[in-house]
C-alpha cells in the first residue's frame, strides 16, 4: 500500500496556487488537505489538522511565508515556491527541504516530490548512531539490526535537515544527527566541511577547484562559497 503524505498549499497568487495544485494532483503520494490564499487563513487549519508538507510562497501580505514557517515548525517538510531567490539562505535556516524559484515547472516539482519521498523514508528509518569500538568503527542502527561501518570507508557526509547521510562505496546509511554535530565527534575529525550540506574525507579527493571537488568514482561535490577557506586544510 502506497504511503501518502498530507500537504497544504499557500500562495496569494491565484495562477501560481492553481499551478501547484495541478502538479500536486499528479502525484498519488500527496494528499492535499487544503489550498489557501493567505498564511493567516492557514494558521487555524494547521492547529487542527496533521500536516506533513507545506508548499509555501514567501512574498505574501500580512504574514509572509518565512514568518508562517516559524510558527509551523512542527510540520516536518517545508517547500518554498517563490519568485524571490534572495530569500534562499534565510529559508534554509528554518528547516527548508527544498527551495523552488518560480515559474514552477512540472519536471522541477517532480524532483521535489522525489526528495520528499527520500526524506520521509530516511526520517522513518533513521536512528542515532551507536558508540564506536576501537578508533575506526561505528555501529548504525537500521531497524532491529546494527550495521558496522568502517570510518575509513566513508566517502562523504551529506546533510538532510536533522539527519546525515553517510555514504560509502557500497551503501548509504542515515543517522539522526546534524552534520554539524557529527563533525564535532572525535571519530569524524578526518572530514573537511566544504559546503553547508557536505563534508568529505581528504584521502578520497582526486581533483578540486574553487567550485567543486571530485572524489573516487567521479563523484562530484560542490564547494560552498563560505567554505572555500577550508580547502586550505586539504
Amino acid at each position: 500500500m502506497m504511503k501518502k503524505y498530507t500537504c497544504i498549499i499557500i500562495d496569494d497568487d491565484e495562477i501560481d496556487r492553481l499551478t501547484v495544485l495541478s502538479f500536486a494532483k499528479k502525484f498519488p503520494i500527496l494528499d492535499i488537505l487544503g489550498v489557501f490564499d493567505s498564511a493567516e487563513e492557514a494558521l487555524p487549519f494547521i492547529e487542527k489538522q496533521k500536516v506533513d508538507i507545506l508548499f509555501l510562497d514567501i512574498d505574501m501580505p500580512e504574514l509572509n511565508g518565512i514568518e508562517f514557517r516559524k510558527q509551523a515548525m512542527e510540520i516536518p517538510v517545508c517547500i518554498f515556491i517563490t519568485a524571490h531567490p534572495e530569500h534562499a539562505v534565510e529559508s534554509f535556516q528554518i528547516e527548508t527541504l527544498d527551495f523552488i524559484v518560480k515559474p514552477l515547472k512540472l519536471e522541477r516539482f517532480a524532483q521535489t516530490v522525489n526528495r520528499i519521498e527520500e526524506f520521509m523514508e530516511i526520517r522513518l528509518k533513521a536512528s542515532l548512531f551507536e558508540a564506536s569500538i576501537g578508533g575506526d568503527t561505528i555501529y548504525i542502527k537500521e531497524g532491529h539490526d546494527q550495521t558496522k561501518v568502517k570510518l575509513h570507508e566513508i566517502l562523504y557526509l551529506e546533510a538532510l535537515k536533522d539527519y546525515t547521510l553517510i555514504i560509502t562505496d557500497k551503501k548509504r546509511h542515515c543517522v539522526l544527527s546534524s552534520i554539524g554535530n557529527l563533525l564535532k565527534e572525535d571519530h569524524f575529525q578526518s572530514f573537511i566541511r566544504i559546503h553547508r550540506s557536505y563534508a568529505v574525507q581528504k584521502q578520497f579527493i582526486q581533483k578540486m577547484n574553487s567550485t567543486e571537488i571530485i572524489l573516487n568514482n567521479n563523484i562530484t561535490i560542490p564547494v560552498g562559497r563560505s567554505y572555500k577557506e577550508n580547502l586550505n586544510l586539504i
